[in-house]
């Protein structure tokens, strides 16, 4: 899994660099993983969620320098050797995107609730991406998609 590690930096420069952004733009033009997009920047629509040591957070309200020595996963960690996780095919395959935008967001924020809720009822699945916006109104795919990766999950299949 591609983690980033932010580990204590000795170069003044940097470190004013970091207290003055926000972690999503140090992980877009730092570590250059375009993955997580930068959206409302308030926190509201979910497009930059990312883990923050195993615990998903809205980069765009937290500095940099808070993150300072933590792990970070982004969607670009998900993958391994080429092949897809869980979550990421089955919203390819029950059609949870169209544009794509708010898509890392909700699949970082589907991976933090299948961590929490294996089998995820409907209502449950709603209450718990309520924190992501898509802007295209693909909720229902999203749903379904939330639903076939804990399918898929809880028979083994996954990666």
């Amino acid at each position: 899994m591609l983690c980033v590690t932010l580990r204590r930096l000795v170069d003044y420069t940097k470190k004013i660099w970091m207290v003055l952004h926000v972690l999503i733009d140090f992980v877009r033009y730092e570590a250059g993983l375009t993955g997580a997009h930068i959206g409302c920047e308030e926190g509201i629509c979910g497009a930059c969620t990312i883990e923050l040591d195993g615990k998903i957070v809205k980069s765009c309200l937290i500095f940099a320098a808070q993150a300072d020595g933590a792990s970070i996963t982004t969607i670009e960690g998900l993958a391994q050797n080429g092949q897809l996780d869980a979550i990421q095919e089955a919203f390819i395959a029950s059609y949870g995107l169209q544009c794509g935008y708010c898509t890392p967001g909700m699949i970082m924020s589907a991976r933090a609730l299948l961590r929490d809720n294996p089998s995820p009822s409907e209502e449950d699945i709603r209450s718990g991406m309520v924190g992501n916006l898509c802007r295209c109104t693909g909720y229902q795919n999203i749903i379904q998609s939330v639903t076939r990766a804990a399918e898929a999950i809880a028979s083994g299949k996954e990666r």
